[in-house]
């Protein structure tokens, strides 16, 4: 199945559901770079009249996720991937369209590459921006990925 941002969005609504119900949605991506929007709604809010933090970090993990999902998919070999560690800013309150861009995907690309040519777990950064509407940035948000070639070995 080629990653798309149809697929991507069909893949919340049935593996990550309460992303789907806060509105999180795939808007834009390749191999570079990753959009994911989530508007600021009743069932997504803080008690400040904001977008919940939580919210914000679901869109933000998964503008940096989708990445490597390609690059594991491009790659052609059974690749686990998981967060291991997340640091996050917030510089200003999330109302409206908040809009998580990630431009890491060159990063994604050469890790998981390295864990196949050398057979070695992987960790790496990558960070995701969001902005709202006016494109003030609201929040920034870091993820490392861990990513290791699977044994077939039990």
């Amino acid at each position: 199945m080629k990653i798309s941002v149809g697929r991507l969005n069909k893949f919340l609504f049935f593996k990550l559901p309460s992303a789907y119900i806060c509105g999180v949605r795939v808007q834009h991506i390749d191999d570079e770079k990753c959009l994911v929007a989530v508007k600021h709604r009743w069932i997504n809010q803080n008690p400040f009249s904001s977008m919940y933090f939580a919210v914000q970090a679901m869109a933000a993990e998964l503008s940096t996720g989708a990445l490597v999902m390609i690059q594991t998919q491009k790659s052609g070999m059974s690749i686990s991937m998981l967060v291991a560690n997340n640091k996050s800013n917030f510089s200003k309150k999330a109302t409206g369209l908040i809009t998580f861009k990630c431009i890491d995907g060159k990063i994604a690309e050469d890790a998981v590459q390295k864990a196949i040519t050398n057979g070695e777990g992987q960790t790496f950064w990558m960070k995701s921006i969001g902005t709202n509407e006016k494109g003030e940035q609201v929040s920034e948000m870091d993820f490392e990925w861990s990513v290791r070639t699977k044994s077939n070995k039990k």
